[in-house]
């Protein structure tokens, strides 16, 4: 079976087409339950995000900061597997129709199996995975079965990137180019600055695949100010900070709505 490579691009050509950027949510997998998980990105899809990225959580998650390890805790706690992350990417996608990506550290999958885990992500209807850590001159292999499975495979800049870098990563990538706004780890910020847009002109000077913008993301201004320069807007912290915030779950994909809709708003006032 083959994933949904096509479906995102088709999200992000879309969000083009309205003149907007597109509004990507990330949450992890079994946050606050396997079942509170599935829930929560049902509930962002509803409020307005067009496409999501669900996270497997990590005892060592290097690129995330304080709120999103604290749910990786509390999922790895609850006993969450590679198979939950499957389900979760399986029955959101058949809830919601809107492309799911994974973003994943590489040595869960290197000790899963590349041929596996690819094969299961596009037979649960996955889009693609996203891979912080992966070098792209050690990706050949995962790229060949992604490409074979009809995965995308999305890479992450950074403002410290050299031009000639950008070139290497964006040639290898597929689907988009996650750009991280700033040097340092996932959280929310009062200021997203300059750097994010830099980046985002140097790497479109290397690629013709759209550029996405995360790390300090949180509310509608934020979300309006990345969206006048980006092809998307991701956010995750805020995100994950609601439900961690909410008195019980049931508020928690109330909050989580709620900022959607504020974010979904916010990125067509670009």
């Amino acid at each position: 079976m083959s994933g949904n490579v096509e479906l995102l691009s088709s999200a992000l050509a879309q969000a083009k087409a309205e003149n907007r950027a597109a509004l990507i949510a990330y949450l992890p997998a079994g946050f606050p339950t396997v079942d509170g998980g599935i829930e929560a990105v049902k509930a962002v899809v509803a409020g307005g995000a067009d496409i999501v990225e669900v996270g497997l959580p990590h005892s060592d998650p290097v690129l995330d900061g304080p709120v999103i390890q604290t749910a990786d805790d509390i999922a790895l706690r609850g006993g969450v597997k590679i198979a939950d992350v499957m389900r979760t990417v399986r029955e959101a996608h058949e809830a919601t129709g809107v492309p799911i990506l994974v973003m994943t550290y590489w040595n869960p999958i290197d000790r899963y199996g590349v041929e596996r885990f690819t094969a299961e992500l596009a037979e649960a209807g996955g889009a693609g995975c996203i891979l912080p850590d992966l070098p792209v001159q050690e990706s050949a292999l995962w790229r060949e079965h992604a490409d074979k499975h009809g995965l995308a495979t999305v890479f992450v800049v950074a403002p410290s990137s050299k031009d000639e870098r950008l070139a290497t990563i964006t040639a290898a990538g597929s689907g988009f180019v996650y750009a991280a706004s700033l040097m340092g780890v996932t959280g929310t910020r009062a200021s997203v600055g300059e750097q994010a847009q830099d980046l985002v002109l140097r790497t479109r000077a290397t690629t013709e695949l759209p550029v996405c913008v995360g790390l300090g993301v949180s509310n509608a201004g934020q979300a309006a100010e990345v969206a006048g320069f980006a092809d998307g807007v991701i956010v995750g912290s805020a995100f994950v900070k609601a439900i961690l915030d909410a008195p019980d779950e049931a508020a928690g994909l109330a909050a989580v709505r709620s900022l959607a809709g504020d974010l979904a708003e916010g990125v067509r006032k670009r």
